[in-house]
């Protein structure tokens, strides 16, 4: 991991900057933390120890969907918004919180720009994969329900997409001008999947349940409707169940029945909305 990228993390136990010696990132308390041989960084706190995240299957199929193109959309438009949000003279760090294997960090850090990322996921798997997909993105195993080791006011930018959102710690950690992008399914979302495969569905109080997290903290600023059919064949359809907590509950012989009802390839609906957010003052 690049040192100028664990510079602007904070130690998960006294919050003192950290610091990069060879392979070892320390504070000046002299808490120290290895990297791991895949390039990331474990600052899980000792109060979430045992928390596992995604598994190495879900990261798997996770990989192989996105791979796909088919939650593209999603990425171009969190690339678009966040062209506008990043001033060109601010500071040009990104942190997405629930990272997982980095596919939206990577698109807004983009090639070729100065702009640096953190991935941050309570999931080792994830942050194997995130520690490879770009070099000026660094990633780190931490829990977003607790306290984020970043230091205040070090992002320009912190994306959440389809993840935990502690308003508290987005708002620590943005700067005074920074932009919060967060992304959430809508009710039509997959439809198509849902009923057949017996998968989680969408909240019909989601938005609410956003607009309260947030508010109070943030100040919603715009919102963007994604909305396109996504062509599935039967393996995409197997990936995108297997990459959701909707893989928990399905046995994998059953999943493979209920796929197999399905048309293939079939279209199935991708809708999300992006909402934008500025953090409030004081």
């Amino acid at each position: 991991m690049d040192p100028d990228l664990v510079a602007v993390l904070r130690c998960p136990v006294c919050a003192e900057p950290l610091a990069l010696t060879g392979r070892t990132a320390r504070c000046a308390q002299a808490h120290a933390y290895d990297l791991a041989k895949q390039g990331y960084l474990n600052l899980l706190p000792s109060a979430s120890k045992g928390i596992e995240g995604d598994t190495a299957a879900q990261i798997g199929a996770r990989t192989v969907f996105l791979g796909g193109g088919h939650y593209a959309p999603i990425r171009d438009a969190l690339i678009l918004q966040s062209a506008s949000s990043l001033r060109p003279d601010g500071d040009k760090l990104v942190v997405e919180v629930g990272a997982g294997t980095g596919y939206y960090l990577a698109g807004v850090v983009g090639p070729g720009s100065s702009r640096r990322g953190l991935a941050l996921d309570v999931s080792r798997y994830a942050a194997r994969r995130a520690a490879k997909v770009n070099s000026r993105i660094g990633s780190v195993v931490c829990d977003a329900w607790q306290q984020l080791p970043v230091l205040d006011g070090a992002a320009g930018l912190v994306l959440n997409v389809f993840a935990p959102r502690n308003a508290a710690e987005m708002a620590r950690i943005l700067s005074p001008d920074g932009v919060l992008l967060v992304v959430t399914p809508n009710q039509a979302h997959l439809a198509e999947l849902v009923g057949v495969l017996g998968m989680v569905s969408v909240d019909e109080e989601k938005e609410r349940r956003l607009q309260e997290a947030l508010a109070g903290t943030f100040t919603e600023t715009g919102r963007t409707v994604i909305e396109e059919p996504m062509r599935l064949d039967h393996t995409a359809v197997e990936q995108l169940v297997l990459m959701t907590p909707s893989a928990r509950h399905i046995a994998p012989g059953e999943l493979a029945n209920r796929i197999a009802v399905l048309p293939d390839p079939m279209l199935a609906t991708l809708s999300v909305t992006l909402t934008t957010w500025r953090r409030n003052a004081g």
